[in-house]
């Protein structure tokens, strides 16, 4: 059974860090990408980072990029988002997916369907 585990959110204030994990497993977590996306209620879910476990390359949305880092542990099934210099704006619930390569914006090129895991929120306050 294919499984992505968000975890890692919570209350930070403005300025802050936080690290989300997505611990993967029932798929062959090397070969895929995983990516990261966030939304807010009413609007659309969107790509924030992407890493590609075959080439190790990443891709960010334009609004994270300096701020956000997304890395992997394949020996954890696992990968990370390292969330520094929180905004206001950063607040959403998060999550993770698994896919087929990333585009340039973040997002994955495709999420394979039944490779997403449930959210972890993230609220930062001023």
């Amino acid at each position: 059974e294919v499984q992505l585990q968000a975890s890692g959110g919570g209350l930070v204030q403005v300025g802050g860090s936080l690290r989300l994990s997505c611990a993967a497993s029932g798929f062959a977590f090397d070969r895929f990408a995983i990516g990261w996306y966030r939304q807010v209620p009413g609007e659309e879910r969107e790509g924030v980072a992407c890493l590609s476990n075959t080439d190790g390359s990443t891709t960010y949305a334009d609004s994270v990029k300096g701020r956000f880092a997304i890395s992997s542990d394949n020996a954890k099934n696992t990968v990370y988002l390292q969330m520094n210099s929180l905004k206001d704006e950063d607040t959403a619930e998060y999550y993770c997916a698994g896919g087929a390569g990333c585009q340039g914006n973040g997002a994955l090129v495709v999420v394979i369907p039944g490779y997403w895991g449930q959210g972890t929120q993230v609220t930062v306050s001023s």
